[in-house]
């Protein structure tokens, strides 16, 4: 069997709508994304940020930037749909791979108030 594209979730909050409180949010939703998951950096296809309207003191992606191995990374910001009601201050991520296996399994990360998006995928055991 070939190569085949997979996805990988996550997402999170920011406690205010700051630089730091941002980019505290966006390092720890990679780094549980990035040791959940076997990522070879060489087969990320691309990787999309959306954020709430509510957050705008600094782009997702410029954060992921930063990291080791994301600079040749294709990245995009996009603003999340609002609906009324919905999470406040929330980083949602979406890691487009490739991978030889087309079995492996996936880990998804929903942290501190994005936990309530996925209650399914609360418990660890759960998260594919």
């Amino acid at each position: 069997m070939g190569w085949k594209v997979r996805a990988i979730r996550g997402a999170t909050t920011a406690s205010d709508n700051s630089v730091e409180a941002i980019r505290e949010a966006v390092t720890e939703l990679l780094d549980e994304l990035e040791s959940q998951n076997q990522i070879d950096f060489d087969d990320i296809i691309s990787v999309t940020f959306s954020a709430t309207r509510d957050l705008d003191a600094v782009y997702p992606a410029a954060i992921a930037r930063e990291r080791p191995h994301w600079q040749n990374v294709a990245l995009l910001d996009v603003q999340q749909m609002y609906v009324e009601g919905s999470l406040q201050r929330c980083i949602r991520c979406l890691i487009h791979i490739n991978t030889p296996e087309p079995y492996v399994r996936i880990r998804h990360s929903y942290l501190r108030q994005a936990q309530h998006l996925r209650p399914d995928w609360s418990m660890a055991g759960l998260r594919e």
